[in-house]
């Protein structure tokens, strides 16, 4: 690198990010957990369940029901394989994060109680266990139809820790349960995204502009029906920093309503965070 060049940007990690929604009294709700605080990305944050795509997402062959790869590969403007490796990643994740998993013994049916996957769920996250083994092992089908494209976001290129996120979005599988049994996950709960954005305003919690957007658009609908209908237009957003008033907020779709509403505590302003 030569004397007064800046150093190249990390290229981002994929990674996939699942929105678990259930109907109820006051309308659809979505489940959330807050990060503990010893994470090295979005620490004490409020997210959906989510994480980075590894090695072995999509390489082997997995009994599949729903869209295949090159139907994702076409909402998400990628490759085949690339768009294997998010659903099974966002599967994967899902599962390891809360306990859902959206998989069944038929095509057409999907698993009740999870608990029984408990130690496979356990080496899952420890990465001793690949999603492929796991669904061979128990006879499982993977259930991509369970599952809807949403949103793409990517990591502003000032930071040091960077991912390209593809949002889904799913309707919890009757007869589970969502749970905070993980080590990345402080406290979870269901609200709805009315609530939530309300509890985000009041400095309650932490919400980075991506999962504030999402949360944003959910809100707009009366029913989980609903939004398994929708068909958002999937364009990649990246936020990028753009110089205001002395300050550095981040520039993206309806910035200005998210830092309008940003709680005056100072834990967001000019950050990606």
């Amino acid at each position: 690198m030569s004397a007064g060049s800046q150093p190249e940007a990390p290229a981002p990690k994929d990674a996939s990010t699942v929105m678990l929604v259930r109907d109820g009294e006051r309308g659809p709700e979505v489940f959330l957990q807050r990060r503990v605080g010893a994470m090295a990305f979005a620490a004490g944050m409020t997210v959906f369940p989510g994480g980075g795509v590894d090695p072995s997402d999509g390489t082997a062959e997995i009994a599949w029901a729903g869209p295949e790869p090159a139907w994702w590969a076409r909402r998400f403007d990628t490759t085949e394989p690339r768009a294997k490796a998010l659903v099974c990643a966002a599967v994967r994740e899902t599962f390891e994060e809360c306990g859902v998993l959206l998989a069944g013994p038929t095509a057409d049916t999907v698993v009740g109680d999870t608990t029984r996957y408990r130690e496979a769920r356990g080496k899952l996250e420890r990465r001793e266990l690949s999603l492929a083994a796991f669904l061979a092992e128990q006879d499982l089908v993977l259930r991509a139809d369970l599952l809807r494209p949403w949103a793409n976001w990517i990591t502003p290129v000032v930071e040091p820790r960077r991912y390209d996120t593809h949002f889904f979005v799913a309707v919890l599988p009757e007869g589970q349960l969502a749970d905070g049994a993980t080590t990345e996950a402080a406290e979870v709960r269901w609200h709805t995204p009315a609530e939530e954005l309300g509890r985000w305003r009041a400095g309650e919690d932490i919400l980075l502009p991506p999962t504030w957007a999402q949360l944003d658009a959910l809100a707009a609908y009366a029913s989980t029906a609903e939004i398994l209908a929708a068909e958002p237009v999937i364009d990649p957003i990246m936020p990028v920093f753009a110089a205001s008033e002395g300050a550095k907020p981040l520039s993206f779709p309806d910035a200005a309503r998210y830092f309008a509403d940003l709680p005056d505590t100072g834990q967001l302003r000019g950050t990606a965070r």
